[in-house]
C-alpha cells in the first residue's frame, strides 16, 4: 500500500496506533497530545535544528508526539497532518482548550495588563489562544501573557477574503517551511490565508492542488490559486497574483503574465493548474 510519508506517522518500524491494521509496522504507539508553547516551533526532517525545516507549529497548536529522540519528539502536527521532529522544549501537555485565535498578522503578549510591561513574542496570525481574563483592552492568554483584545477572534469567527488575508503578509521574508508572519513559503502563505477564513488546507503546494475545482485561466479571479511544479500563488484579480517566492525572497505582488514568463524562463515550465478553492 502506497502512502505519503509527509503525513503518515510511520518510520523505522514505528507507527502511530491509528495505523494498526492499515500499514505494517513492528510496533504501534499511542500518540501523546502536546501543545506548542512558543510563538513558533520548527518541524524538522531529522532530530536536529540544522536539518530541513518542513513545517512550523504556531503557539497553541497540537502536536501528536509518538517517540522521543534526544532533545526532539517525533510525531504529527494535528492541524495540517505533517510529520516530523519538534524540539521537546517547545511543547507542553495539551491541557488547554483554545477559545480564540490570533486574528492580527502578529501581536505581542505583555507580562502584565499594561502595554508598558515586558513584551514577548511576536505571535502570528492563526495561533491558538485560551483567554482566561479580560482587563480593559487586554486579554490574559494562558501560557503567553496579556494580548490586545482587538488582535483576537473567538474560535469560529473567521475572515472572508483569503486574498485580503494574504495581502497582510506583503513584504514578509521568504522562509522555507515557514508559516509564521515573520517568514513563510508559498504554500504556507496560502494555508494561512485559507485557515484564517475557516477553510482547512494541507501544507504543501502539490497537496493544495487538490483543493476546490479546476478552472480555465480565462476564469482566473481573486482568491483563485495558480500552481506550478512545487509552487502556488493566490489571485488578487484576473491579472495579478500574490506569492511568497524565492525570486523576490519575500511575499510579493506580480503580474500573472510576468510570473508565467519568468518561471518558464527559469526552467520550471508552465502552470500545472488553476483552481478555485
Amino acid at each position: 500500500m502506497s502512502f505519503d510519508p509527509r503525513v503518515t506517522p510511520l518510520r523505522d518500524g514505528i507507527a502511530a496506533r491509528g495505523l494498526e491494521g492499515v500499514l505494517a509496522a513492528e510496533v504501534y504507539l499511542d500518540p501523546k497530545p502536546l501543545r506548542c508553547i512558543v510563538p513558533a516551533a520548527g518541524l524538522y526532517r531529522a532530530p536536529d535544528a540544522a536539518s530541513e525545516q518542513m513545517d512550523q507549529l504556531l503557539f497553541g497548536e497540537v502536536f501528536e508526539a509518538i517517540e522521543e529522540e534526544g532533545a526532539f519528539l517525533w510525531g504529527q502536527a494535528r492541524r495540517d497532518g505533517y510529520v516530523g521532529f519538534v524540539a521537546a522544549a517547545a511543547l507542553a501537555p495539551a491541557d488547554l482548550v483554545p477559545t480564540h485565535r490570533i486574528s492580527a498578522i502578529r501581536t505581542y503578549a505583555f507580562a502584565e495588563p499594561s502595554i508598558k510591561s515586558k513584551a514577548g513574542g511576536p505571535y502570528s496570525l492563526n495561533a491558538l489562544a485560551t483567554v482566561e481574563a479580560v482587563e480593559g483592552r487586554l486579554a490574559r492568554v494562558a501560557g503567553a501573557g496579556w494580548m490586545a483584545v482587538e488582535h483576537l477572534a473567538p474560535i469560529g469567527v473567521f475572515a472572508r477574503d483569503p486574498a485580503g488575508v494574504a495581502e497582510r503578509y506583503l513584504g514578509a521574508p521568504y522562509l522555507w517551511g515557514g508559516r509564521e508572519s515573520l517568514g513563510l513559503d508559498c504554500s504556507g502563505l496560502v494555508q494561512q490565508a485559507l485557515l484564517a477564513c475557516g477553510q482547512a488546507c494541507p501544507r504543501d503546494a502539490d497537496m493544495q492542488a487538490a483543493l476546490g475545482r479546476p478552472i480555465d485561466r480565462s476564469a482566473f479571479a481573486r482568491n483563485d490559486l495558480v500552481f506550478w511544479r512545487g509552487h502556488v500563488a493566490i489571485g488578487l484579480d484576473a491579472q495579478r497574483i500574490l506569492h511568497a517566492n524565492a525570486h523576490h525572497m519575500a511575499v510579493a505582488v506580480e503580474s500573472l503574465d510576468r510570473a508565467i514568463e519568468r518561471i518558464m524562463a527559469a526552467g520550471s515550465g508552465e502552470p500545472t493548474a488553476f483552481r478555485r478553492p
